[in-house]
């Protein structure tokens, strides 16, 4: 069996340095990479670490079959990220253009968490300990 080293999800988004912008700002992302702008001027990828993960941002090209949130009518996934704060992340991410989906309280599983849609229709599960 193949050994799988990393699992690297990739959002798809209308506009990638738009995107870019906010997770860096919203979230204090990391741009380590990211790619020529293509014909459309557009770069193709656009990578992203937070802590010890690494996510892809992508230009929506309905031909490849690369479609947004909103080509889809929703967003197909939920990421999650644990926090120290998750109440300063969602207002962080709220002030920078996310809406509130599920307010962030504690939960009876025994986490604070909520959920939040970025500006580009991502939905993001925002989680930490109790307060």
């Amino acid at each position: 069996m193949t050994t799988i080293s990393r699992t690297s999800p990739r959002l798809i988004v209308p506009a990638p340095d738009r995107a870019s912008a906010f997770y860096q700002d919203a979230l204090g992302a990391e741009q380590v990479f990211r790619a020529p702008p293509g014909d459309d001027g557009r770069p193709s990828v656009v990578d992203h670490r937070i802590g010890g993960t690494s996510f892809r941002v992508s230009p929506a090209v309905s031909s490849w079959g690369w479609l947004s949130p909103s080509d889809l009518g929703g967003s197909a996934v939920l990421l999650e990220i644990e926090v120290d704060d998750p109440d300063a992340v969602g207002e962080r991410m709220i002030a920078h253009g996310a809406d509130a989906v599920v307010p962030i309280e504690n939960r009876p599983y025994g986490k604070r968490s909520g959920r939040v849609r970025d500006p580009f229709g991502h939905l993001w599960i925002i989680t930490g300990e109790l307060r």
